[in-house]
């Protein structure tokens, strides 16, 4: 039986080595190339994701700085807002009080000028009541005959 299996191996024995010589050759020639150009190409993958990360942590940043700024805009417009208000109200108040102490002051002048024709319809008044109890007087006192002539 090993005179039966010695020429079939000693015929397989070159294709064997051939074999083993190109898994070997192709390993050298294509495998490793091809694994390095694997590698490389992981490497920029995984750089470009860093890139982005840290890229993408920069813009959320700036997004967060420029919120924060706007926010504080908003708020320092608001104070704007509401300072110009109360400007607006206390000078509205001014000029409500204002245009209250000069109505206040007309409707005293007005009062103390009705108040002196008042007191003039008054002199006036007594002048023309004592004139009219005079000539009443006169008329009543008056003798008869003399109303006659």
């Amino acid at each position: 039986m090993v005179d039966l299996l010695l020429p079939l191996f000693v015929g397989a024995l070159p294709t064997a080595l051939l074999v083993f010589f190109m898994f070997f050759f192709l390993r050298w020639a294509f495998w490793r190339p091809f694994e390095r150009v694997l590698a490389e190409r992981q490497a920029r993958t995984e750089g470009a994701r860093k890139d982005a990360e840290t890229l993408l942590a920069a813009a959320n940043q700036k997004l967060h700085q420029y919120e924060e700024s706007l926010r504080q805009a908003r708020a320092e417009i608001f104070r704007e807002q509401e300072t110009s208000r109360q400007q607006a109200l206390e000078q509205r108040s001014q000029a409500l009080r204002q245009a209250r102490e000069q109505a206040g002051e007309l409707i005293r002048q007005a009062k103390l000028e009705i108040a002196r024709d008042v007191e003039q319809a008054k002199k006036q008044l007594d002048g023309e009541s004592q004139r009219l109890a005079e000539e009443i007087s006169r008329s009543l006192l008056r003798p008869a005959g003399g109303a006659r002539q």
